[in-house]
């Protein structure tokens, strides 16, 4: 399938939680297949079907080209350690900057896959981080809400510089 439009910031779709998805079937692989072909599309790292304008608790990460998809339906943190990192974090949906956010350095999470079959797996580092920003993203918690008032009114004037500079 060709890859699709990507919800912009300041969307409200962004600041959506998405439904949790309970069929497991033929349109949820159709789901599948539009985030995985979007986020391709985009050299994404990790997106999720709000991304794309679908209320749906799906996600897909990739955290380098060599590496295969990961595919993640109903995700949920069961579990952060009390000790935390900081990366820098963004978002196809608001391209152009990127800010260092402070997140549990390792999680414990759980999903089901593509057949409905529940599993749970460990995160720790880069990952992990990615994990808890598309699990944020599907509970409607858009990446810049993890910033204080002060970086987020600076990064936001960062980003309506570029979005000017850029329709010039």
């Amino acid at each position: 399938m060709p890859a699709r439009p990507l919800v912009l910031f300041p969307d409200s779709r962004l600041s959506l939680p998405a439904a949790p998805t309970d069929a497991f079937g033929p349109d949820l692989k159709a789901v599948v297949d539009d985030v995985s072909d979007t986020l391709m599309a985009a050299s994404a790292i990790g997106l999720t079907a709000p991304h794309i304008g679908i209320s749906e608790r799906v996600m897909v990460i990739r955290l380098s080209p060599d590496e295969d998809l990961r595919l993640y339906v109903n995700p949920e943190i069961l579990w952060a350690s009390p000790d935390t990192e900081t990366h820098d974090e963004g978002s196809v949906s608001m391209p152009g900057v990127r800010e260092r956010i402070t997140r549990p350095a390792r999680i414990r999470f759980g999903f089901r896959d593509l057949d409905g079959s529940t599993h749970q797996e460990e995160a720790e580092g880069f990952f992990a981080a990615v994990v808890q920003h598309e699990i944020d993203q599907l509970d409607g918690v858009f990446w810049i809400d993890r910033l204080s008032r002060l970086k987020r009114d600076r990064l936001l004037k960062r980003f309506e510089k570029l979005k000017s500079a850029s329709s010039l």
